[in-house]
């Protein structure tokens, strides 16, 4: 989940603030050190921005977590049978996560 911290840091990470509540509509921010203060709106829009990339790259991380290990492909490099068993076990996840067009 994307937080508002999140997104005022994507906006400008220079900024100092402390925010009050998880709602955008309903939290307070304390602009501090001369923090030019974001609007609300354009804090939302980034909200939403950062939550579409992170959605979008949902196969990726489904995708990372079944593929090989470091250490099966440490010893893939060492044994033909192994290494072709690594391309295949890719293959399938690959397969099963497609990259979204």
């Amino acid at each position: 989940m994307i937080t508002i911290i999140d997104a005022v840091l994507k906006i400008n990470s220079n900024a100092v603030v402390s925010i009050t509540g998880s709602d955008i509509n309903t939290c307070v921010f304390d602009w501090q050190d001369g923090t030019t203060p974001i609007p609300k709106s354009d804090i939302e829009n980034k909200i939403n921005e950062l939550q579409a990339e992170y959605d979008a790259k949902e196969y990726q991380r489904k995708r990372k977590a079944e593929y090989p290990t470091v250490e099966e492909l440490v010893v893939a490099l060492y044994d033909t049978g192994d290494k072709a068993d690594i391309e295949t076990k890719r293959a399938a996840v690959k397969a099963k996560y497609p990259k979204p067009a």
